[in-house]
């Protein structure tokens, strides 16, 4: 970037240049450091949102720097033709961490939705018309992942999608077994915490259930755990919270590469294993050397820094400090780990997040209701005590700057 290019001259450069599927961006992004980023202004902010859920060790972190700079001077792409180490070690690794039984495996791709088309495509394999898919799932955007997202909003410019998905009301245990009874159902898609629902966690008993009755009906359990999965909850999977579940099928991406896009599926066991056969599902970028090295790098220094409980201490204690607030507009706090929603009892979500950004904190309003944190595991107590000291104030601004517009005006 030249030096003497503003801010302003960007933002003119993004709309002439890039399709508006994003709208205008909200800042222009410069440099990260740990937790923290810098615009092209200069201004600092603390990252509570970690690129969605993806900067799993904040920005520039040395392991994964290092990890990807080794690989690239080997070995960086050499399609699917071919098979390399590091490939191969995140599978093995992958496996290990989910505790899958023998006879498993893992199919890698580039992000989430490339992760669930390929479950779809699974799911289709099992010669079963009727997929399931939850209220308020998001699944991604492209076609397939489309098909088994529920928001009419994302799903209507773009029928028809791909049929036979059919949607069940999240946590309706009598609703999903009157649906499986016919026993034509292939598999049911479900987030174990939807988390552009609102961070919506489904709970243990409904979990629990989904589980017991897709056994009962042959159907394929599929958990998408691209937000919740590597560590997010405190776990390495967030159906790992409870003991003895495990799905048929498991998708992940986003914290996978810690920035680098990855995605994988992982198959637990033989009978979902050998669904895809040769020739019938494929990626040119997928597992590639780069790819792989970053994932191993991520899932290593989680492991050898001891970031599953820091996750899960750090979690807990921001969830504490932020309910002692006692602040009228806070209703609660939603999520597991370092995926938290805080509810508000007024719809100002997204006009605290602006107040937020413009505070130097970055965070998401995933509804009218919600403010989402996902930030860095490697976040500190301290860190995190910045936004909750400022917390009260944005809170009172927006609710004055609410009070005082006519109904009608934005």
């Amino acid at each position: 970037m030249s030096e003497q290019a503003t801010a302003g001259d960007l933002d003119q450069r993004y709309g002439a240049a890039l399709l508006p599927v994003f709208g205008a961006p909200q800042k222009v992004l410069a440099r990260g450091t740990g937790v923290h980023v810098w615009d092209t202004d200069g201004k600092q902010y603390l990252d509570l949102l970690a690129g969605i859920a993806v900067n799993s060790l904040g920005h520039a972190h040395p392991a994964l720097l290092a990890a990807i700079t080794k690989q690239a001077e080997t070995l960086g792409h050499v399609s699917n033709f071919f098979a390399s180490a590091p490939q191969i070690e995140l599978a093995e690794k992958l496996l290990e961490l989910a505790q899958a039984p023998e006879g498993s495996g893992v199919f890698f791709a580039n992000s989430g939705a490339e992760a669930n088309e390929a479950a779809f495509k699974i799911a289709r394999r099992t010669g079963r018309p009727r997929i399931l898919a939850l209220t308020s799932s998001f699944h991604g955007r492209t076609m397939g992942a489309l098909a088994l997202t529920s928001k009419e909003a994302y799903r209507a410019p773009f029928e028809p999608l791909p049929g036979g998905v059919e949607f069940l009301e999240a946590g309706d245990e009598q609703a999903l077994e009157a649906a499986l009874a016919p026993g034509d159902v292939a598999a049911v898609f479900a987030e174990p915490i939807q988390g552009e629902a609102g961070v919506r966690p489904l709970g243990e008993d409904y979990l629990r259930a989904l589980r017991r009755l897709t056994r009962e009906h042959g159907t394929l359990l599929v958990l998408d755990e691209v937000q919740t999965g590597v560590g997010r909850t405190g776990r390495w999977f967030a159906h790992q919270a409870i003991e003895g579940l495990q799905p048929d099928v498991m998708t992940l991406a986003k914290g996978l590469g810690g920035g680098f896009p990855v995605g994988a599926v992982v198959c637990f066991g033989p009978e979902a294993h050998d669904l895809l056969q040769p020739g019938q599902h494929g990626t040119t970028f997928g597992g590639n050397p780069l790819a792989s090295a970053a994932g191993l790098a991520v899932l290593g220094t989680i492991l050898e820094d001891g970031l599953l409980e820091h996750v899960r201490t750090v979690g807990e204690g921001f969830t504490r400090e932020v309910l002692a607030l006692g602040h009228p507009l806070i209703a609660g706090v939603r999520g597991q780990g370092l995926l938290l929603g805080i509810a508000l009892s007024e719809p100002l979500a997204k006009p605290l997040a602006a107040a937020a950004l413009e505070a130097g904190f970055i965070v998401n309003a995933p509804d009218e209701s919600t403010l989402r944190l996902a930030p860095p595991l490697i976040i500190t107590d301290t860190e995190l005590a910045t936004f909750t000291a400022a917390l009260p104030g944005l809170l009172d601004a927006v609710a004055a700057r609410a009070a005082s517009t006519p109904e009608g005006e934005h």
